[in-house]
C-alpha cells in the first residue's frame, strides 16, 4: 500500500519544496505590506533591535517580510533571502514572544521550522534558482 511507501521521487520532493516556499511566502508577505502601508505610523514605535533604531529596524524587517518572501516564492536566490527569513523568525520568537514557543510565538516558531526546512531542502526544480543554473 501506498500510504506506508518509504521511498521518494524526486519530483514529489520538487513539489514538496515548492509548496513549502509558497505557503511560507503567502504565510510572511501580508505582514511586510502591513508594516510598509503603515511605515509612517509605525517607524518610531517599532521594536528597536539591538541599538540599530526603530526605523532600520522597521526597515529590515519590511525588507525580509515583503522582498525576501517575493524572492522565497519565486525561488530566486533561496538560500540567500531564507538568511534574513531566519533572523527575522528568530527575533519573532525569542525577542518578541520571549522564547514562548507553545503560546503568542508558536507562529513564529512555526515559520521558523518551515525557513530552516526550505534552506536545508533547497529551491528544488520548480523555481527561478534552476531556471538560472541550466544556462
Amino acid at each position: 500500500m501506498q500510504l506506508f511507501r518509504t521511498g521518494y521521487s524526486l519530483g514529489l520532493v520538487n513539489s514538496a519544496s515548492l509548496c513549502l516556499r509558497l505557503g511560507l511566502a503567502v504565510a510572511m508577505i501580508p505582514h511586510g505590506y502591513e508594516k510598509l502601508s503603515h511605515f509612517a505610523e509605525q517607524q518610531h514605535s517599532f521594536l528597536n533591535l539591538l541599538g540599530l533604531g526603530s526605523t532600520v529596524s522597521l526597515v529590515l524587517a519590511i525588507g525580509a517580510e515583503l522582498f525576501c518572501s517575493i524572492g522565497l516564492m519565486l525561488g530566486f536566490l533561496t538560500r540567500l533571502v531564507l538568511i534574513p527569513l531566519l533572523i527575522t523568525a528568530l527575533v519573532i520568537v525569542f525577542v518578541a514572544h520571549q522564547g514562548d514557543i507553545a503560546g503568542e510565538g508558536s507562529a513564529g516558531f512555526l515559520l521558523l521550522i518551515g525557513y530552516m526546512t526550505s534552506l536545508l531542502l533547497g529551491p528544488g526544480q520548480y523555481s527561478l534558482d534552476h531556471l538560472i543554473s541550466r544556462y
